[in-house]
């Protein structure tokens, strides 16, 4: 079977510098038919957003779906929440690695997968401040490189 194409529709690259990603997830959103509507048009925004276990179910909350356009009276709330779709087992092993200490669940990002809308889980640990400043010099060290290397390259 080929592998499914998937294209992006929200990032959440704060959070990749704000925590250390653990494990990944993929998992599935409940959602409205104007809210599809609005994703297919990349009007989403996962920045704000976050994941809570509540009687064994992962809801996001805070996730922004813009209102359809045509949608009039059939649009929700957009930062209502949202029910997420994962195995029963997997939310078991989420529920028992949150209960260690430091440990939480952010959104990474959301993208269609064929014609499903599908959301990219995060198992996380917060990062210090020193653990950020290294990640700003890597980042920093790496542009200079890349500059170099385009001037050597240019004469």
């Amino acid at each position: 079977m080929a592998k499914e194409q998937r294209k992006l529709i929200a990032n959440n690259k704060k959070a990749r510098f704000d925590y250390f990603i653990e494990d990944t997830y993929e998992a599935g959103i409940v959602l409205h038919g104007t809210e599809v509507k609005s994703l297919r048009m990349g009007k989403c925004s996962v920045r704000e957003a976050f994941i809570r276990i509540e009687d064994g179910e992962a809801v996001i909350y805070n996730m922004h779906i813009s209102p359809y356009e045509k949608g009039n009276i059939f649009n929700k709330d957009p930062l209502r929440p949202k029910k997420l779709l994962l195995h029963k087992n997997e939310i078991n092993k989420l529920t028992g690695q949150m209960a260690i200490k430091g440990y939480t669940l952010v959104p990474l990002e959301v993208y269609f997968k064929g014609s499903l809308v599908k959301l990219e889980i995060g198992l996380a640990k917060g990062k210090k401040l020193y653990d950020k400043r290294q990640d700003i010099a890597k980042k920093d060290q790496r542009r200079e490189a890349e500059k170099s290397f385009k001037i050597k390259n240019l004469y």
